[in-house]
């Protein structure tokens, strides 16, 4: 490795992947119960960090409030967000109805903790602005002319053409007619 690179270590590798995913988990208590307590939320984040590692992920940051918690997590390609969500929401669920049945009978019932719904936001990285701009800015290789010499100015400007079929200098999707 040269010296001058500084390796990021949000940034693995593995054996064909080189990845950096990052998502913002929100879970909010069956009916918005403000079943949390302090020690709930703290044997919370232990049983999440838990399921993460099951995962081969990475529980970056925690915190919630009486009724909700937030995660930060690094994952890896292989895991299915849908999964991962299912089992942080099952096994906290089952363990802290266990560990903290009295108190969470209170505030919850019919075998719920968790409200159906979550918020999974993709986050980290370049926003989606600068994405985009460095997608368009790639240097596309010049193709051939059919009649075998390369034009390639007539031949780039066709193929951003063929992406955007708007007309040159509109910028509204709607049709000039």
């Amino acid at each position: 490795m040269s010296p001058r690179w500084n390796p990021n270590p949000d940034v693995r590798t593995g054996r064909h992947v080189v990845y950096n995913l990052h998502v913002h988990l929100v879970f909010v208590t069956k009916y918005r119960r403000k079943a949390f307590t302090d020690a709930m939320l703290t044997r919370t984040e232990e049983i999440m960090r838990e399921v993460c590692a099951d995962f081969e992920a990475e529980l970056k940051q925690f915190n919630g409030e009486q009724d909700h918690v937030h995660l930060l997590v690094h994952y890896p390609p292989k895991v299915q967000l849908s999964k991962l969500v299912n089992s942080l929401k099952g096994v906290s669920s089952r363990r802290l109805r266990q560990e903290y049945n009295a108190h969470v009978r209170r505030y919850l019932w019919g075998g719920h903790f968790w409200s159906g719904s979550y918020f999974a936001g993709s986050c980290g990285g370049a926003p989606l602005t600068v994405v985009k701009q460095y997608i368009e800015n790639q240097q596309r290789p010049v193709r051939p002319h059919p009649g075998g010499a390369e034009h390639s100015g007539a031949l780039r400007l066709r193929a951003k053409d063929d992406l955007d079929p708007r007309p040159e200098g509109r910028s509204t999707g709607q049709d000039q007619r």
